[in-house]
Formats: C-alpha cells, structure tokens, sequence
C-alpha cells in the first residue's frame, strides 16, 4: 500500500504563514476602527511597555458567563505606560492607490531625546508648514498623528524612544485637526485616550527563538529511533509529482519574534501609581513601575520589555457592551 495506514492531525496553524521576522521592534498597524458617532476626537490607541503578569479577582458581570455574579481568579498583564509626546501631524490623501502621505507639520519644540531615533531638521519654520497644512485640509480624508515614546520615564534600560504612527478618531478631518494641533508637542497620558472598561486590541513582536527545526517550529512527531536519515523532521516531504515541496510541509526556519495581534483584551484597571501594583522586589526582570499603568484581562504578546501597542478594539465582543467590570483585589506577592 502506498498510503498512510494511521490518520493524523495537521501539526501547526497555516493561519500565520509565512512566519517570517519582524522588521522592527515596533509593529505596524495597517486597521484602524471607527469611532462611535457623537465621540469626541481623540487617539485610537497608545502605546507602552510589557512590565510582566499578575492575576486578579474580580466579580463576572458578562450575561453570558456561566460564572455570572461569582467571584473568578483571572490573569492579567501590567502594562506601564509613561506619557507619549505628538511630535508631528500627517495628512493622508485617498487616492486610487491607496491613501497617500501629502503633508506634515512637526511640533514648534521637540523633545532632545528624539534624534536618537531619527535625524531632525536643524532650522524648521512652523508657522508656514501650518498655513500650508490649513490650506489643504480640505483635500485631506485622514489625520494621523506620530508620537513618541519616554522610556526614560519607564523601568526600560535605554534613552531611545520608539516612534510609532497613531490615527486620530474623530467625526470631521477639521474636528481632528482641531483636536491634534491641540496636543501637538504636549504630554499625552493613557488617562486622556482610554478608560476602565475599554476593549483594546493588543499588538507587538513576540519573543523571538531564532531558526528552529520543524519539530520545535511546528510541533511535529519525532520519528521511532531506527528511522531512516533523521527523526527530528517529517517522514516524507511531498509526492514525486509536482516536483516541488508544497508550503503546508512543515520545514525548519524562524521562530518566534513575529508580529501577532491580541483582540479584545479589557482595560481592568487604570492608575497613575505603579508602586500599588509592583510586587515586593520589583517585577522580574523589568523592575518597579513608578508611574501610569494600565491592567490588561489575559497574556499579550511579547516579552516583558517588549513595546505593546493598544488599539481600539476593531471587531468588539457584542456581549461585553454595557458590562461593568469589579476588581476586588489584585495579587502584588513577590514573584523573585
């Protein structure tokens, strides 16, 4: 017989194919949702840094929960989240093609720590780059926002902070506007863009593994001890015909430090003493948040140190709508 006598399931997901690299340590986000009519403008998300993980209990208030009303031990994720700083305001054109960059102003002042990151203009006039700005508002369909980040501020060993790009929610592109010369070079809290309650989507690089073999990649079998050339790989790579290796064959490659999204993860808890919340000693390997922090329902993507941007959930959970969450209390035990 020339077939398989036992059945077996797939190893791995081919729902994240191809697991390459990432390209930075800062992720891209390429959707943004839409804000509920009659919201004030405000930034789709922010961005701050994995500190590690606690559990918490809390009372379920979810109509559908079959723990509705009972006390339940949850885990969640300390995310600290020093003040992000505007340094510029883009405009974004639609064009066939897509939306296109058409123009930018940066702030009037810009924080020392920035060309570390990337190089700035030495002599910048910010009153005429703003005129031009104005005048073609009325050709513009999107207003987004770079920012910052104050890692000096956070318990992360370094000066440099990672710029990222953040879209401004509003009803009108003049309101968001409006909204984003307001905060342009100001220091912009978590407090002033989410609230307790909120679902976020959480997205950053995982823990990178390096190049790993296609058992450890894909969670193959390993083979008997007298198969033939290897063990540590799969017994047969494809048919003669086609003379190719088809890409559903697990094969040996990179792994981990891939960007992955975490969808409706709920902001428990918001405060701006992180002391209340460290464990005795510090956070392993990350320290004592001493200031803004956000509490995170369930695991994020990514180490502690990672950068973690949170975004508006684009798809929320219709039964977490009018929900109110209780924390009664939240593990702050040493983990050392």
């Amino acid at each position: 017989m020339a077939h398989r006598k036992k059945h077996a399931p797939r190893r791995g997901s081919l729902a994240y194919l191809p697991r390459g690299r990432a390209s930075k340590f800062v992720p891209r986000i390429k959707s943004w949702p839409e804000l509920p009519d009659g919201s004030a403008a405000k930034l789709l998300g922010f961005i701050g840094y994995k500190a590690g993980m606690t559990h918490a209990v809390m009372t379920i208030q979810h109509k559908h929960s079959p723990f509705k009303g009972q006390e339940t031990v949850i885990p969640v994720t300390v995310i600290d989240t020093p003040p992000i700083r505007p340094f510029s305001i883009r405009g974004y054109r639609a064009t066939p093609y897509g939306l296109r960059l058409a123009t930018e102003v940066l702030a009037r002042e810009l924080s020392p720590d920035l060309k570390r990151a990337m190089p700035l203009p030495k002599q910048y006039d910010h009153d005429s780059k703003m005129e031009t700005f104005e005048e073609q508002l009325d050709t513009l369909s999107e207003i987004r926002m770079l920012v910052h980040t104050q890692p000096r501020l956070a318990a992360v060993p370094k000066k440099r902070p990672d710029v990222t790009e953040y879209k401004v929610g509003a009803s009108s592109v003049q309101e968001a506007f409006e909204y984003a010369r307001e905060i342009l070079g100001t220091d912009v809290r978590v407090a002033d863009v989410l609230q307790e309650g909120t679902l976020v989507d959480t997205i950053a690089v995982t823990k990178g593994h390096g190049f790993q073999g296609p058992v450890r990649r894909w969670g193959v079998r390993i083979l008997q001890h007298k198969s033939r050339k290897t063990k540590r790989g799969v017994g047969c790579i494809g048919p003669w015909t086609p003379t190719n290796i088809r890409y559903t064959v697990p094969r040996a490659g990179q792994t981990g430090f891939h960007t992955r999204t975490s969808f409706n993860n709920e902001v428990l808890r918001m405060g701006e003493r992180g002391e209340e919340i460290t464990p005795a000693g510090g956070f392993v390997n990350y320290g004592v948040i001493r200031g803004d922090y956000v509490l995170l329902w369930g695991s994020v993507p990514g180490p502690v140190k990672r950068p973690v941007r949170m975004r508006y959930a684009i798809r929320p959970r219709r039964s977490h709508l009018g929900t109110v969450t209780n924390v009664t209390y939240i593990s702050t035990a040493s983990k050392q």
